[in-house]
């Protein structure tokens, strides 16, 4: 009972040995206000002194009740702080039930400390004994990245299967033969993207898409798996000490998948929703992006969709699938790649799961079409140039979102290989130009201060986006701008791109060149600190020269970029045919001819146009 009256004593506290100016209930604060009740005392009490007290007391009360007591109110604490209200010494509490701080927990092993080393930042790049690549490069941390990269390239499939075609796997030039009449013009390479994506694939060894993240799962990993116009990526991340295991699954995946009815059937349902849904986004990228390699290189190689037809799902069996993966995923097409992970121990799995095991159409040849005269066919890219339009109707958001109905506009100039020399200079340009919506968040390092948003965005109040893209293959590029705006702009929007493009090759500043170098420069480092990008980066690196090159090579080639070298690159990009796409209310879509008369105007000016546009119209 004692101790609970001195608990309830420790608010009622007399500071006149601490400063004799401080008396009352009514404790206020030093701001030199007097009261008649008190001529000395000041007039503002430092309420949260006294409150964070108060709380501090009310946890001391409340651990009492808990049964756990405080060593905060020892005996030298007390009398340091003077406290005449209190004439005994206050009970010394201990923590009864928890260990101190200052020893080891029970049962919590010892923690390991990294130690400074030199660390070599090198990729190391084997090649097994049936032409497979393993690329490493260790790095620091208790996670890895590993996966597989193939190359996609042509493959005439027209005695497999007429209706297989599409995303730079096959060679269409328009041609028909005897055995295949009717010839349609897409592959389903989305098929295998998109049924990697959904079901992760049920393997020989794995029963089903549960059983493999079941396996990832065990040591904290995640999969993935994308298809471009040029590549397959298969990719897990997981703890390193289950390497051998996530590559176990790596390989049954790439070569000893088992394409149940069930799956595909599932995959073509998932396909057809994603089908659907891409219509009636408001969003057009995907579309737009098909459209204008369409345009560009009509009828051969990367004009071909990537989008897969909803006619071909029904025709895509796991024959089809089979044979296509028999003829693409060998081992002088595919690099298996990892990050954070030693280059030995790597090797030593990959060679038991992509080397020592045979892939299941080996095992079993009767899967694949028996194709005598199959051959992979490595034509080049041909850039043509063209005109791809759809007259529409583009769906809006739904909302107050503010967004009218939008016709997008795509015009596109041949570019550069990514191993091309002024491959470098062109991505400076690029970023240069920059760009982005109406509604994009700004700051710095946005892109605000763009060739694209001060000429474009912040110029004309109908535009609603303007983006500059750059994208690069292995035998050809293609650089282009994306803008939209309302149908009944649409003429202008034609203007205002042709005369950025030409503009590209005219007066060039020092400070938006420096910055455009900067930007480069920054977005390539941090996007490298991420362990799937650096990932990728080595995988499609070696994949194409056999070796990487680092991140230290770019930045100097960057830094090295001058005016004369992005007016060159701008000059050469002007002389050859554009490719345009549009899509929407287009019925003011001026001509190809034209379009490519302004191209090649000094000024950028389209025939029969006023000469100068206006802000407000």
């Amino acid at each position: 009972m004692a101790e609970d009256v001195q608990m309830k004593r420790i608010g009622e506290v007399e500071l006149d040995e601490v400063n004799p100016h401080l008396r009352g209930r009514r404790v206020e604060n030093h701001l030199g206000k007097t009261t008649p009740s008190s001529p000395d005392r000041d007039s503002n009490l430092d309420l949260p002194v006294l409150s964070s007290r108060a709380q501090h007391d009310k946890r001391v009360s409340q651990l009492r009740h808990r049964g756990g007591t405080s060593n905060l109110r020892t005996p030298e604490t007390w009398r340091s702080c003077k406290f005449s209200s209190q004439s005994g010494q206050p009970p010394v509490c201990r923590w009864s039930t928890h260990p101190p701080l200052s020893q080891p927990l029970p049962g919590i092993p010892p923690p390991v400390y990294a130690s400074l080393k030199d660390e070599h930042h090198t990729t190391q790049v084997t090649t097994l004994s049936n032409g497979l690549r393993v690329a490493s490069e260790n790095r620091f941390g208790q996670f890895c990245t590993i996966g597989g990269i193939g190359k996609v390239e042509l493959v005439e499939l027209e005695e497999v299967n007429p209706h297989l075609r599409g995303g730079r796997v096959e060679n269409h030039s328009g041609k028909t033969t005897p055995s295949s009449p009717y010839r349609d013009s897409n592959l389903n390479l989305p098929v295998l993207g998109s049924r990697a994506q959904h079901d992760k694939r049920s393997t020989t060894e794995f029963a089903d898409k549960d059983k493999i993240l079941y396996e990832l799962e065990k040591h904290g990993g995640i999969c993935d798996c994308q298809s471009s116009r040029d590549t397959f990526v298969y990719a897990a991340s997981a703890n390193i000490h289950g390497l051998d295991a996530v590559t176990r699954v790596l390989g049954e995946v790439v070569l000893r998948p088992q394409i149940a009815i069930s799956e595909l059937e599932g995959t073509r349902t998932a396909i057809n929703f994603e089908l659907e849904t891409l219509s009636m986004r408001p969003e057009q990228e995907t579309i737009l992006t098909d459209m204008i390699h369409a345009a560009a290189y009509r009828q051969n190689t990367l004009g071909l969709p990537k989008i897969c037809p909803s006619e071909n799902l029904s025709k895509i069996d796991q024959s089809v699938l089979f044979t296509y993966l028999k003829h693409h995923h060998t081992p002088e097409r595919m690099v298996v790649a990892g990050v954070g992970v030693d280059h030995d121990t790597f090797i030593e799995s990959v060679s038991k799961y992509f080397l020592d095991q045979k892939p299941i159409w080996e095992q079993d040849s009767g899967l694949v079409i028996p194709t005598p005269g199959l051959a992979i066919d490595k034509s080049l890219a041909q850039y043509t140039g063209g005109v791809v339009q759809d007259e529409c109707e583009v769906p809006v958001y739904a909302g107050p979102s503010g967004l009218p109905e939008l016709a997008h506009l795509v015009v596109g100039l041949e570019g550069f290989p990514h191993q091309d020399p002024d491959f470098v200079p062109v991505c400076v340009l690029n970023m240069m130009m920059g760009g982005g919506g109406s509604f994009s968040a700004g700051g710095p390092g946005k892109g605000m201060y763009t060739r694209l948003y001060t000429n474009v965005l912040n110029r004309y109040h109908w535009m609603y986006s303007a983006t500059a893209y750059n994208h690069a293959y292995m035998d050809t590029g293609l650089f282009c701008i994306h803008a939209s705006c309302p149908p009944t702009h649409v003429s202008e929007m034609v203007d205002v791109v042709v005369k950025e493009l030409v503009a590209m090759a005219g007066m060039i500043g020092e400070e938006e060149l420096n910055r455009a170098k900067t930007q480069l420069q920054s977005m390539l480092l941090m996007n490298l600190e991420a362990r799937p990008v650096m990932f990728e980066d080595i995988g499609r690196q070696v994949l194409a020269t056999g070796h990487r090159k680092r991140p230290s090579y770019f930045i100097d080639a960057i830094s090295k970029v001058k005016k004369d070298d992005i007016v060159r690159v701008a000059k050469k990009m002007l002389r050859s045919p554009p490719s345009v796409a549009a899509r929407g209310g287009i019925n003011k879509l001026q001509s190809w001819e034209n379009i490519q008369a302004g191209l090649l105007h000094h000024e950028g000016k389209i025939p029969g146009n006023r000469g100068r546009l206006s802000l407000f119209r």
